[in-house]
């Protein structure tokens, strides 16, 4: 088992290492993430091998400063990636929290809130750490459950009133986090030596880059259907039927567009690709995606496909 946690913990830090290279513009949410889950990876390995009580919770401590920060980071970029608002101050309260969050968890050793008992069983090389849970440690079961709530509302309202930027961004973000409450539920509900979340948030980290590294090459793109068409071995035809409410919608929103808009607008429907438009309006590419979501937003369009066919039937009418 301590193999596994090296495994584990060499794998996250590779993905942090991953992560910064690839990646060339950085979210802070997205750091926190794969900071966090190094840091938990380590602070698993270094349980595994600790030789005493003191060493054990020294290591329980640092995986508990990763995981109280884990789905803080989770839920932002969640929050975030369905493009939904929040208050500024939103952040700084989530951030208090977690610390007191995180001083509760790491009292064993000082008080009996957390752990009534604690010690530690070696057998095989492997330290596990024997815990008798306190009556605080329902607080812990409380604040990772409203979490989890809060990111599986946040992904089913964004699905049904199509926040995010397509269908495939929505299922990364569902199996990403429907994947670590299943691991978390089994944890709570079967006693094993093995901390299964050291896996699940490996595997989190690998569906939240992917989505980064889709939203980075296309900005805007509703790459979801390709995807998904992938995936299944199918190839879904295009539809060029819309209702009389998204043509009147897509017809009233051209008038409504700014000048840059407007050129916007002609780029896409010329088929030019975003480093094109890059370099011809000579903007960054954060500014392009300003630049489409109001677009997208004034058309009811998700998508340069449905733009430019949408674009198309007007025409034709």
């Amino acid at each position: 088992l301590s193999t596994v946690y090296l495994v584990m913990a060499g794998f996250a830090l590779l993905l942090f290492i991953g992560y910064c290279c690839t990646i060339r513009k950085k979210n802070r949410w997205m750091l926190l993430l794969f900071s966090s889950v190094l840091i938990v990876n380590v602070g698993y390995l270094a349980l595994s091998v600790s030789k005493s009580l003191g060493e054990a919770l020294l290591a329980n401590c640092i995986a508990y400063l990763g995981s109280v920060f884990l789905p803080l980071s989770m839920l932002m970029i969640v929050l975030e990636a369905v493009g939904g608002r929040y208050p500024k101050w939103l952040p700084a309260v989530l951030i208090f929290v977690n610390l007191g969050m995180f001083f509760v968890a790491a009292s064993p050793g000082y008080l009996s809130i957390y752990y009534q008992d604690v010690s530690i069983q070696i057998a095989d090389g492997f330290t596990l750490l024997k815990k008798v849970y306190g009556p605080w440690h329902k607080l812990y079961f409380l604040f990772l459950s409203s979490y989890f709530v809060g990111m599986l509302c946040i992904v089913v309202h964004a699905a049904f009133v199509k926040k995010a930027s397509s269908g495939a961004h929505v299922l990364i973000l569902a199996f990403a986090v429907i994947i670590n409450i299943i691991v978390w539920l089994i944890e709570q509900l079967v006693q094993m030596d093995f901390e299964m979340l050291s896996v699940s948030y490996v595997i989190t980290e690998l569906f939240l880059l992917g989505l980064c590294r889709m939203l980075q090459e296309e900005p805007g793109e509703a790459i979801g259907e390709s995807l998904v068409s992938v995936c299944m071995g199918t190839e879904k035809q295009p539809q060029h039927a819309f209702s009389a409410e998204q043509l009147q919608r897509f017809s009233e929103g051209l008038s409504e567009l700014t000048p840059t808009e407007q050129l916007v607008y002609q780029l896409h429907l010329e088929g030019r690709s975003t480093r094109e438009i890059l370099e011809q309006l000579n903007i960054k590419e954060n500014t392009l995606k300003y630049h489409n979501k109001n677009l997208y937003g004034k058309l009811g369009v998700s998508s340069r496909k449905q733009l430019k066919a949408l674009a198309q039937a007007i025409g034709g009418k």
